[in-house]
């Protein structure tokens, strides 16, 4: 279009024209003579405007994103880091749980065989003077601990103690080949001695070469003069295997101790003997079998039709 005189006389007629329609508008109001216009208008170009607004918007949103990454990057590692404490206080919370069970048996065990115990905490694996089965407790000579007393957990037999400092105390793991304690059978009262080997079964040797004895059976320490190293009653363990009988004075059998000695936590020593020998009243209760069901099936005669009679026919 030509810059000439009409050109620029039209420009100014439709300025004008604009400026009057806006000046109607606004003082219209919700009435304006316009807003028909307006909303014919806004159905045309809605849609072109959302579909703009979409394309659009994934990049203002990643903009703000990139805006805000410093701050919800701190947001994460604070969550992150409260995260790993809570995950700690469970872990705490449980272990705490554990070893509140196990003191809780223990004490039920002393309660059992009336033993007077200081409990104690195994804070060691192995002794400094060599490579034998022990373990060291948080217990010693200012606890009233000492030289060649039982040890016992939740469980059973844990050993015997054979070093005492102030503080505190070694003991010898009845898993230790150099470890040896009388034993008694539970109710026949054979008696025989049982040896430590390391990871493997008890070994133990019954006096009585001709005893009767099997899988399951239970074992308790017998007890020594004045009650040391061995208090009488302390669960030992339960028969895994017994060998032939030969013949000889002696019989071995092989014996599964109560006591778990690579997870050893709280262990009590027996610092006051019982009055009496509890005998067998410290071994757990055998687990009650369930009742078999039996069906009996009763033949039906063969060949005979159902409501026949099975007896012979009329006449024979």
């Amino acid at each position: 279009m030509r810059d000439t005189r009409e050109s620029r006389l039209l420009l100014v007629l439709l300025v004008a024209i604009a400026f009057a329609l806006i000046t109607v508008d606004i003082r219209g109001g919700e009435e304006s003579p316009v807003d028909g216009a307006r909303r014919a208008a806004a159905t045309v170009f809605g849609p072109v405007e959302n579909s703009v607004a979409s394309a659009v918007n994934p990049v203002g949103n990643a903009i703000a994103a990139v805006r805000d990454s410093g701050e919800r990057h701190n947001r994460i590692a604070a969550l992150e880091r409260e995260n790993a404490a809570l995950k700690a206080k469970l872990g705490s919370d449980d272990r705490n749980r554990s070893r509140v069970r196990e003191l809780d048996n223990l004490l039920k065990k002393a309660g059992a065989g009336q033993y007077g115990i200081k409990a104690a905490e195994v804070i060691a694996i192995g002794a400094a003077q060599g490579f034998s089965w022990t373990v060291t407790i948080d217990a010693g000579a200012n606890d009233g601990i000492k030289r060649d007393m039982t040890v016992i957990n939740g469980d059973g037999l844990v050993g015997r103690v054979t070093t005492v400092g102030p503080g505190t105390a070694t003991v010898l793991l009845a898993s230790d080949p150099d470890f040896t304690v009388g034993t008694r059978l539970e109710k026949s009262d054979e008696l025989g001695f049982a040896t430590g080997q390391g990871d493997r079964p008890l070994s133990v040797q019954l006096l009585n070469g001709k005893a009767k004895v099997k899988p399951g059976d239970r074992l308790v320490t017998f007890g020594s003069q004045a009650d040391k190293p061995f208090v009488p009653g302390v669960p030992v363990g339960e028969v895994i295997r017994v060998d032939p009988s030969t013949g000889n004075l002696t019989r071995n059998i092989f014996v599964r101790p109560y006591a778990g000695f690579s997870k050893l936590d709280i262990v009590g020593v027996v610092v006051q003997a019982p009055r009496t020998d509890p005998r067998d009243t410290v071994l757990p209760p055998k687990p009650t079998p369930e009742p078999t069901v039996t069906v009996t099936v009763t033949p039906s005669p063969t060949g005979a039709p159902s409501g026949a009679p099975s007896g012979p026919p009329e006449g024979e």
